[in-house]
């Protein structure tokens, strides 16, 4: 008879871990725009542009070009995570938001969001499509819901 051992979580690593499986974990290319969503990805930082400052408060920001094995998209950064990550990193959004901001469709933590490195390079993925770059228009069935224009079927 043998005998199988199983690590023991420490409490703080059990509640992570309960967290984590709680969550609902979403693929890029079912994104769709709302003001109120909250998505939770695993996706590597493929490109980052160049950090700039905006506002009175001097605000950093950078657009960054993140994607997973189904899309991509491209994700605002604020203050300190546009020194943060870099290309090929490996991050966890948590309560993220795909939303229009100035009049561009950008994922983003925001405020009630987080993200986190959790790895490196080791991550397939695919540039196409860019789920920013999409023309979302209202559901035939559900009007107050926006798909992709490509997913709308024509009378």
């Amino acid at each position: 008879m043998t005998s199988c051992s199983i690590p023991i979580l420490t409490h703080s690593a059990r509640q992570v871990y309960d967290k984590m499986q709680k969550q609902s974990w979403m693929k890029l290319k079912d994104l769709t725009p709302a003001a109120s969503n909250s998505i939770n990805a695993t996706v590597i930082l493929v490109e980052k542009g160049n950090t700039i400052e905006e506002g009175k408060e001097k605000t950093k920001t950078c657009v960054a070009l993140v994607a997973d094995e189904t899309a991509c998209v491209n994700f605002q950064m604020w203050g300190a995570e546009c020194e943060a990550f870099q290309p090929g990193d490996i991050i966890r959004i948590i309560k993220g938001i795909f939303s229009r901001h100035k009049n561009k469709l950008l994922l983003r933590a925001g405020k009630r969001g987080s993200v986190e490195k959790v790895g490196e390079f080791a991550m397939l993925f695919v540039e196409s499509p860019n789920m920013s770059e999409m023309r979302y228009v209202p559901d035939t069935n559900q009007p107050s819901k926006l798909v992709p224009e490509s997913q709308v079927t024509k009378p």
